[in-house]
Formats: C-alpha cells, structure tokens, sequence
C-alpha cells in the first residue's frame, strides 16, 4: 500500500459516522422534558412524604448485586435508568433527609436548594475563573460572611467541598504566613507547631499530615471537664515547646465540638494568639453558623478575632451537599498561598478572561462547581431570621431530650448538652456492648439513627440534632425504641447467663 493510501485509510470516516448524532442532546425532547418532570415529581414525593419511609434500611445483596454490572456499550432509556435509580438507589440512600436521622451532623438539605441544583447543573459553570455571574454569586456569599463573623472588606471566601478541605487550606495558609513564599519552592521542616484540643475533629490532624506538616507538628492540648480546650495546658505547652527550639504558628479552636457540641474559649484562643503571634483558626464545622442567631452568637464571642474560619452550609445552613466555605481575614496572604500564574489562565483587560482575581488563586481547584447558587438560593428563601430560629429550635429539642434522659432512670446522661448534640446511654451491667446494640437495632428498626461516641471511657448513644425536620415526636419515638431495645436485649442477657 503507498503511502497516500495508507493516509486515506487513516482518515477514512464511514457513512455510519455521518449518519450518527455526535451530540448527546436528546432526539426528542417532548418525551425527554415529560421523564424529567416525573424525576423531579418523584424527588418532591420523596421529601414531602418521607416521615412514612423508615430512616435508613440494610441494603440487600441482590440490590448490591445489582451495581455489579460491567460498563455499558449501547445506550439506555431515560426512563429505565430512572426506574433503576427508584428500585435500587433512593431507598437505600444515608437517610439525613428524615427526621429520625439525628446520628451524625448532616444537615436535612432544602427544596430550594435541590432546584438550585439542577439549574447550577444546567448552567454547568466551571467556577476556577473567568468573568461570568456565577462567580459574583459566590462573592456576594462571601460578602455575607463578612457580614456575619465582622470580617474586613479585604477578607477572602472560597467554596470548597467541606470543612475538612477548609481546615487544611487554613494550614496551608498559617504556613505560608509564617514561612513565607520560601515555603512554596523548599518545602517544610522548619520545626512549625500547632495546636488544637483532644476534642477536635480528627481531619486538623489530617491537614497536617497533607500539608507536609506531619501529624507530630500538632500538639493535642487537653480538655477541661467541659470538653473544651484547657487553656492553662496550652499556654505551659506553647511555652514548653518555644523552649525546646520549636516554632509555634497556629492554634485550632473548635466552634461545636463533634462529641458534645462543646465551643471552645475563642475569646481567650484568641488573646493568646494574639500575644503569641500564632495564626488563629477556627473549625466552626456546624457551630460557626450559630452567628446567625442572636441567642447563640454571644457564646461564639472571639470568632470575629479569628484569622480564619472553616465551616459548612451543608450542616446547620441545611444546603444539599456539598457546601463548605473557607473564609480568611487577610486575604492578600490567603492568595499568596495559591495563585500560580500560567500562560492558560492569562488574565486579559477584555473578554472572557476578564478580572483580576479568581477562584483558583484562592484554593487547589481548577476545576470548581457552583456550589453557591444553592446556598444562595437557600439563604435567600428563607432569610437569616427563618434560619437562625430552625438553629435554636434544634438546641431547644437537645435540651428537651436532655430533660427527659435526666427524669428516666434507666438512663444516663453522659455530658451537658452544650448546642445540639445529647450524649446518653441505657444503664446496664455491660451497658457499652449493650447500647452499641441499642444503635444497631434503632438504625436497623428505620425508627431513628443515632450514633455511637466514648465519653469518658464509655460508649455513648450520641443524638445529633441537626436536620430542620425533626420535631419532639420523633425524639420520643427514639427514646421509647432505646427502652424497649434495651430492656429485650438486658432480659437476653439475663436468660444467658447459667
């Protein structure tokens, strides 16, 4: 074969190829608009009606079986796919929409926010940059949070997937600072120490094992009896460790911690930091958001001082996930820490490429979603005054619980209820494998889904009120399930033993 005929070979596209839609648009759109209003029909059946759905169901080995298939070749019908996601996906789903969810802080999510959704998907907007109106509805969300902790007009927000990416951003950031942009180009080593309290969620330590840091460059400061950072132990610690040679650069405070709910004194973090120059974060995960109310914002007093903030609206801000927010008072070093120019993200003076700062400077990503057009959306419906009592409201119901486990002895309250979260157990003999027991079966019964924690060397059931859903009933529902599980599973116990 010549070589013309080899390249004509090559290049050879078949009828079969002309004839074939290279678009992947529907062919007809009547019947493609009619699936997609019977998808949302079924999605607002499922919200409005699901109290009569049980919380959350064991996902049986034919319904696993199911997603074993091998990658498909041949195109499938909307509507099948649809009826397989309503078979086999939506009744085995974590269940954080009901109000018998209360084991872990996952927010219920919102109508509006689930539109919201669907027209960001529509829009399909990549948010790394460029000048386009999705990213001014981030910064007006960022604007707001200005708003809401005191923060100057120069602070910098950045949508990320959680608090556990903002959390290591925060690191990133408290680095650099200290370091400076050397950082960037020879790495660490420098002997950096943090500091956060043994009550902390896990993922500080995590950012400090991504960061480079390591997980040794966090000193764990102890609690005092109220969960919460001592912060006589942290002064002697950060004084301690100046005098072996190490150089401290940051504090962790938490805002509701992930045990109890407990707020550590950000006030006094933050005069400490202040003395000691070290870089003050707060991992404000669901807590920080209490500043929307009135009643919750005085026991936040020093979040305003911090020199950053992770958080989520997908927790107490009820937006779907995901939806967390970094949020930076100096946001020239915020930055510093990121921006890497390239040729392909040339800023122009027109067009397109327009404007002088974007997202990807600010963070990893280059590639971002629209995460704020339901947060907007969601904060916008409903208003801070609407939000700020569904918060309270939630502490009312922790409060109430925590009443009622005080007036039943054949419980026991393990810790004051702080925000939102109640930490409790069934009195038994060996009442920890007993209550893990307890939560197995109310998760399983689809009555309600608490959680399991250790206060204090023992295993709590731990209630974590989150989801605007839940109303007193459901707490009784819960509570009633936790006694009569308990008193079959200690009368099991009784007749076992010979």
């Amino acid at each position: 074969m010549s070589t013309a005929q080899r390249l004509h070979a090559l290049t050879k596209v078949s009828d079969d190829s002309f004839r074939a839609p290279s678009s992947l648009d529907p062919q007809n759109w009547p019947a493609l608009r009619a699936e997609a209003h019977a998808m949302l029909d079924d999605m607002l059946d499922y919200i409005q009606h699901i109290r009569a759905r049980p919380v959350w169901q064991p996902i049986p080995d034919s319904a696993r079986a199911h997603f074993r298939a091998k990658l498909p070749d041949a195109p499938q019908e909307l509507a099948t796919i649809h009826d397989e996601f309503m078979r086999f996906v939506l009744p085995y789903a974590t269940g954080n929409v009901h109000p018998g969810f209360m084991g872990w802080v996952h927010g219920g999510g919102t109508v509006e926010g689930m539109l919201a959704e669907m027209l960001a998907a529509g829009l399909n907007a990549n948010l790394g940059g460029r000048d386009h109106m999705p990213i001014e509805v981030e910064r007006q969300i960022t604007q707001w949070m200005r708003e809401l902790f005191d923060f100057p007009h120069q602070a910098s927000g950045l949508f990320v997937t959680g608090t556990s990416m903002a959390n290591l951003l925060a690191v990133l950031v408290a680095r650099h600072g200290t370091l400076g942009v050397k950082v960037r180009h020879e790495g660490v080593g420098h002997g950096l120490r943090g500091y956060t309290s043994a009550a902390a969620h896990r993922c500080i330590t995590q950012a400090f094992d991504l960061s480079g840091l390591g997980t040794d460059a966090l000193a764990i400061v102890p609690i005092d009896g109220n969960f919460r950072m001592d912060m006589g132990a942290l002064d002697e610690m950060i004084r301690r460790d100046r005098a072996a040679g190490l150089n401290p650069f940051m504090i962790t405070g938490t805002a509701g911690t992930v045990d109890t709910g407990a707020i550590d004194d950000l006030d006094a973090l933050a005069a400490l930091a202040g003395r000691e120059n070290l870089w003050f974060h707060v991992d404000g995960a669901f807590g920080a958001l209490g500043m929307l109310s009135k009643k919750i914002a005085p026991r936040l007093k020093g979040i305003e001082k911090a020199d950053s903030i992770a958080f989520d609206f997908h927790k107490w801000g009820q937006v779907p996930y995901d939806a967390g927010f970094f949020l930076v008072r100096d946001g020239e070093a915020h930055q510093d820490t990121f921006a890497n120019p390239a040729a392909y993200l040339r800023r122009e003076a027109r067009g397109l490429a327009g404007g002088e700062h974007w997202p990807c400077d600010f963070g990893p990503d280059l590639s971002r979603g629209f995460r704020a057009l339901k947060t907007w959306f969601t904060i916008k419906a409903h208003g801070r005054a609407r939000l700020a009592h569904m918060i309270e409201s939630r502490c009312a119901l922790a409060k109430a619980l925590e009443a009622r486990i005080l007036a039943e002895p054949r419980l026991e309250l393990l810790s004051r209820t702080e925000l939102n979260i109640v930490c409790f157990r069934f009195r038994a003999q060996d009442a920890d494998a007993l209550n893990a027991a307890i939560v197995g079966d109310l998760q399983e019964s689809g009555i309600a889904a608490p959680s399991t924690t250790i206060i204090r060397g023992k295993l709590a059931i731990r209630v974590a009120l989150v989801n605007h859903r839940t109303e007193m009933r459901d707490l009784e529902a819960m509570l009633k399930a936790v006694l009569e599980f308990g008193a079959r599973r200690r009368e099991q116990t009784l007749r076992a033993i010979p």
